[in-house]
């Protein structure tokens, strides 16, 4: 498979670590603090109470059972399971809060997430793959959502317990607790040499599995060309070469899990073993009771499962920072286009636009305009022609501030767009593009793109303005009829007049940027799309970027560009008078027409 681009999350270098994400995963915690509380008393309460259990034990042993006395025994018996009840309703309590709490917190962060994405420049999405962005959303919060949800209250409630076992060992007889913890350093040892390893083997699952939907998104999404061109298998061979990948490193993922478990299994035993053997002997010395040593296994036992637990739990915990560290990343990830500080506001209805002397690139030392330079009055129809690379799309892009120039300005009534306030801008500059995107809804919803302060008046009246009322009305429901995702059951043309229906309703008085909305369409559509714009750009400062030069004859002004740089500016009849570019590429369309 050929290596891909770095998404601008993979670029961060900032260090994240534990610490921080804790302190992440507080302040969405935060505002349930209260219930926090309530979760963490029911946590000591709940220590407390399993701390009473070995002790009845001790007690039964060393007086009724010792003494023959059998009646002694049912006071500590309902005792006991008592006990038992009361812990279960306390635990059933504690997690279903503190999982209620989880999920909030998390709502929180997905939420702050989405927006955060949705505040991005275009050149973060055109260099992030869309999986990665899904399996932040999805994967990563998920796999949050465990930690939250379970992991957590594992953790918190086997820390408690096990400081509370600590104390009433060495309350209850010193020697016993020295030998009952004498291997806890061990493990701890094992513990911290396991988690490095399934870390890292973790932040690999993560970033491979946003490559794994990114390699998928992007297959399906080219579907028509892998079987036009056959290249079913170099997709089945990149799909397996992703499938090892993924297979690799769940094994490894597994081995250090396994090693981990198996390990503490071993030492568990030993400690056990350990505290039987040297409790036996302080029986025989008489500095323990036969009570009190059977309490110190139920102790120990209850020590050393905290640990065992965290086996259990520590490939969810470090494959849960693995992710929240990912998404730490994104959120760190800032747009290139800035907001203005002080934005200014546009008081005029019909606007000019001027780009003075620009020079931009999309990669650092690769310009793809050169010093572009030309101002457009208010009112004034302009087109712009060249070859494919000219450099004509960027013009959109600069306009509505997808981009910002390397050097010069973009103006609109004399004031640099990096001055105007981003959702101010999109409503002084409408950018219809050359492939159109409907969401999957009806035709309405497409037009209103959801407002529903638009009324059914506007839409239509927009609509027969834009010509797309003759398509609409024999569509099955007309406005309602239901789209597929991407407007997959309409045409090309369609969906361009759906576009253009659009504009006018949300920016009726803006610049309007048409980016090849004639391309790639039969002849019939080509002409409503024609005698739409004819009606939609009449008064109106609009930036016509055409392929095909017959559609254009009509505006006020046509733009030549070649290599990034303006080399010819004059109306239809003067560039054919000049006999240059524009002349050349009018002839030769004519040529392939009377050819055709």
């Amino acid at each position: 498979m050929s290596a891909r681009l770095e998404s601008a999350a993979d670029t961060i270098h900032v260090s994240i670590s534990d610490r921080f994400l804790t302190r992440m995963l507080i302040r969405f915690l935060a505002p349930y603090w209260l219930q926090i509380m309530i979760v963490f008393a029911m946590l000591i309460a709940v220590a407390g109470l399993s701390l009473l259990m070995p002790l009845l034990i001790q007690r039964a042993v060393d007086e009724p059972i010792r003494q023959g006395n059998i009646a002694g025994l049912i006071p500590y018996g309902i005792a006991y399971f008592s006990l038992i009840f009361i812990i279960f309703i306390i635990r059933f309590a504690h997690t279903y809060l503190l999982q209620t709490v989880g999920q909030n917190a998390l709502v929180s962060l997905r939420q702050e997430l989405f927006e955060h994405i949705m505040r991005q420049d275009m050149r973060f999405f055109n260099t992030t793959p869309v999986g990665q962005l899904v399996s932040r959303l999805s994967n990563d919060i998920e796999a949050l959502t465990e930690l939250l949800s379970t992991s957590i209250v594992v953790l918190a409630s086997n820390v408690v317990q096990l400081i509370g076992i600590v104390v009433v060992m060495l309350a209850l007889n010193w020697r016993l607790a020295v030998l009952s913890l004498a291997i806890m350093p061990i493990m701890v040892g094992v513990t911290v040499f396991f988690r490095k390893r399934i870390r890292v083997a973790a932040t690999r699952f993560h970033k491979l599995v946003g490559e794994y939907l990114a390699f998928i998104n992007e297959q399906f999404n080219g579907m028509l060309i892998v079987q036009l061109f056959g290249r079913q298998q170099v997709s089945r061979e990149g799909f397996a070469h992703l499938n090892r990948q993924h297979t690799e490193i769940h094994g490894r993922f597994r081995d250090h899990y396994t090693g981990y478990a198996a390990a503490l299994q071993i030492l568990t035993t030993a400690g056990l073993a350990l505290v039987l053997y040297g409790g036996g002997q302080g029986v025989l010395a008489g500095w323990a009771s036969l009570g009190t040593l059977i309490a110190f296994l139920e102790y120990t036992r209850r020590t050393f499962e905290p640990i065992v637990q965290l086996s259990e739990q520590i490939a969810q915990i470090q494959s849960a920072f693995s992710a929240g560290e990912r998404i730490a990343k994104m959120l760190h990830v800032q747009p290139e286009i800035a907001e203005a500080v002080e934005p200014l506001r546009l008081t005029t209805t019909r606007h000019s636009l001027t780009f003075d002397h620009v020079n931009f690139g999309y990669e650092p030392g690769h310009l793809v305009l050169r010093d572009l330079d030309f101002h457009v009055p208010a009112g004034q129809r302009v087109a712009v022609v060249g070859a494919t690379g000219a450099g004509k799309t960027s013009l959109a892009g600069l306009l509505a501030r997808f981009y910002d120039v390397s050097d010069g300005r973009v103006l609109i009534d004399g004031v640099d767009v990096r001055s105007i306030g981003l959702q101010d801008l999109r409503e002084y500059v409408t950018v219809v593009p050359q492939n159109p995107y409907c969401f999957d809804g009806t035709v309405a919803e497409n037009l209103r793109l959801f407002n529903p302060a638009i009324t059914d008046e506007q839409m239509i009246s927009a609509a027969k303005m834009a010509c797309a009322d003759r398509f609409i009305e024999r569509l099955p429901g007309g406005y309602d009829f239901e789209l597929l995702p991407g407007g997959a059951n309409l045409s090309q043309g369609q969906k361009q007049l759906l576009a253009l229906a659009r504009a006018l309703i949300h920016n009726p008085n803006s610049i309007l940027v048409l980016d090849e909305a004639t391309s790639n369409i039969d002849t019939e559509t080509e002409a409503m799309i024609q005698e739409g714009l004819e009606r939609i750009l009449r008064g109106r400062t609009s930036l016509v970027i055409a392929h095909r030069l017959s559609t254009i004859r009509e505006v006020d002004r046509i733009l030549v560009m070649k290599r990034g740089q303006l080399v010819e500016d004059g109306t239809h009849a003067e560039l054919l008078a000049q006999n240059g570019l524009y002349a050349q590429l009018y002839q030769r369309q004519f040529l392939e027409l009377e050819s055709a």
